[in-house]
């Protein structure tokens, strides 16, 4: 299974190795897609976790036993369908192909659960219909 999380450290764990231990004890793959990680204030990251179910579920309730906060993501970029005109050029940087033409209707598709949220497509959209958006 693979999920993308948010999750909230305080700022007296930013010297914990806490996302060492995903990888360790539960035996996840991680992918950091955003950070904010400061010395002296409470810090986020936006991880994409994969691994077997069972050690996701067990790997998640560590994070919170440590006193991480944990919020699931489903998607963290949006399309404003008012502005978009389905030109193409978001589909030609975008390597997960989650931007994708239907060859049938000649209109830009999203498939939310396949984007990383590179946001490479929210720089090439010439109408700016595309947007980063992350439920801090």
């Amino acid at each position: 299974m693979k999920k993308r999380i948010l999750i909230r450290f305080k700022k007296n764990m930013i010297d914990k190795p806490i996302v060492y231990r995903l990888v360790k004890d539960y035996n996840l793959i991680f992918n950091i897609l955003r950070a904010n990680v400061l010395p002296k204030a409470d810090s986020i990251m936006v991880m994409e976790i994969e691994g077997e179910e069972d050690d996701f579920q067990k790997g998640i309730e560590y994070l919170i036993d440590a006193g991480c906060g944990i919020e699931p993501i489903e998607q963290d970029i949006k399309r404003d369908e008012s502005r978009c005109v389905h030109c193409g050029v978001c589909t030609s940087v975008c390597a997960p192909s989650a931007l994708y033409i239907d060859r049938k209707t000649m209109k830009v598709n999203f498939d939310y659960k396949k984007c990383v949220a590179c946001e490479l497509c929210v720089r090439v959209c010439p109408v700016k219909a595309l947007n980063v958006y992350f439920d801090f």
